[in-house]
């Protein structure tokens, strides 16, 4: 199968599939590592809204990609930034995902997105306005019986003073929690508003506070996730974790090594590539498992390039290629995102999307993924 692509000057060439498809596997419940999939929602394209009023979701696609998770033995982090949370998902939509999620897949592992998105940072005036806001969600989740992750605050960000501060709000807000939650490191790169979080600029330092709310609290805490796309840093403070305390990646650049681990340890995931990659996901530790690990490296090491470019900076503008190949596989029957998030990335970062996730074999019907290309293709005019 052929199809012509046109490069970044808008030369056309043939370009050949490679016929390659990543073989299926469910993880089983005793697996190698605890994987989660942080899954995007499907818009509703028919919705008479503006893109950038109230969020308008494809409920029964959105629900239907989670069973594909779920069917993968996958587990799903539910409302976090993949879905476009703070980023045209709202906390109302968000509590409505996340008790969707519940009653659709009651067993299920699903850890849900809990911050404090509802308070704009310009009008958090104290850590009590923070608190508040946690407290809200972390209520009206386990009210639905969900499990929590604890997502970064950029109301915090904003008023907090000092490593004391959060150190002062994480306390409170695990006491809220009825069982461990997974915390959440998310870099500036995703997230601007989130600079200098934990109190500090420099690593060092806020690793340290983050440290320090984890063994304060350790009961309360299964496991942080960090999204910094620096293994090395995801090493230092993985070797410092307190017994029983589970480091998830979120470092889209580096799984593969940081899931393998070294001799001192490993890293689970939590990962938003992982949505586009689930079957790799799934089928590499799954090999892991077995004791396989050059087919665990041999499955996921030739997703890198693809990761790095959908993670490419702006980074946050990630959820555009998860979404554009959600639907060349047909798991959503258009290429409309929540606040129009599809036009943030250009023409060729879509081709070059296309080559790459067919070489590592992710087109699962490879002959949609063509007619899709060439509609994209035809929309720009090419």
């Amino acid at each position: 199968m052929t199809i012509r692509l046109p490069d970044e000057k808008g030369n056309f060439s043939d370009y050949r599939l490679s016929g390659r498809i990543i073989p299926s596997a469910r993880l089983p419940a005793d697996a190698a590592r605890i994987v989660f999939s942080a899954a995007h929602v499907v818009a509703d394209p028919f919705a008479a809204g503006e893109p950038s009023g109230q969020a308008a979701i494809d409920w029964k696609a959105t629900m239907a990609f989670r069973r594909h998770l779920d069917d993968l033995g996958l587990g799903i982090a539910e409302a976090m930034d993949t879905a476009q949370r703070g980023m045209g998902l709202d906390w109302p939509g968000a509590l409505e995902l996340i008790r969707r999620t519940r009653a659709e897949l009651p067993d299920a592992l699903v850890f849900n997105g809990c911050g404090t998105d509802q308070l704009a940072p310009a009008d958090a005036r104290s850590l009590d306005d923070v608190r508040r806001a946690y407290f809200e969600q972390v209520e009206a989740i386990q009210k639905l019986g969900g499990r929590l992750i604890v997502m970064a605050s950029r109301a915090l960000a904003a008023v907090a003073a000092s490593s004391d501060d959060y150190v002062k709000v994480y306390r409170d807000v695990l006491a809220r929690c009825d069982r461990p939650v997974v915390l959440h490191w998310l870099g500036e790169m995703f997230d601007p508003a989130l600079a200098g979080y934990w109190g500090a600029d420099a690593f060092e330092p806020a690793m340290e506070t983050a440290l320090a709310v984890i063994a304060e609290n350790a009961a309360k805490v299964d496991g942080i996730k960090i999204s910094l796309l620096d293994k090395d840093k995801e090493i230092a403070m993985r070797r410092r974790l307190p017994a029983g305390v589970k480091m998830y990646t979120g470092d889209d650049f580096n799984y593969p090594e940081l899931i393998a681990g070294d001799e001192q340890g490993h890293s689970h995931a939590l990962l938003g590539i992982f949505d586009p990659l689930a079957p790799a996901a799934a089928y590499a530790v799954a090999k892991l498992g077995e004791g396989d690990g050059k087919a665990f490296r041999d499955t996921l090491d030739p997703t890198v390039p693809l990761a790095r470019l959908i993670f490419r900076a702006p980074t946050q503008h990630y959820k555009t290629g998860v979404v554009f190949l959600a639907w060349l596989n047909g798991f959503q029957d258009h290429f409309v995102m929540l606040g129009g998030a599809q036009a943030l990335r250009p023409l060729p970062y879509f081709v070059e999307a296309f080559k790459l996730a067919d070489g590592c074999g992710l087109l699962r019907d490879p002959d949609l993924a063509i007619q899709r290309m060439r509609k994209l293709l035809a929309l720009y005019g090419a």
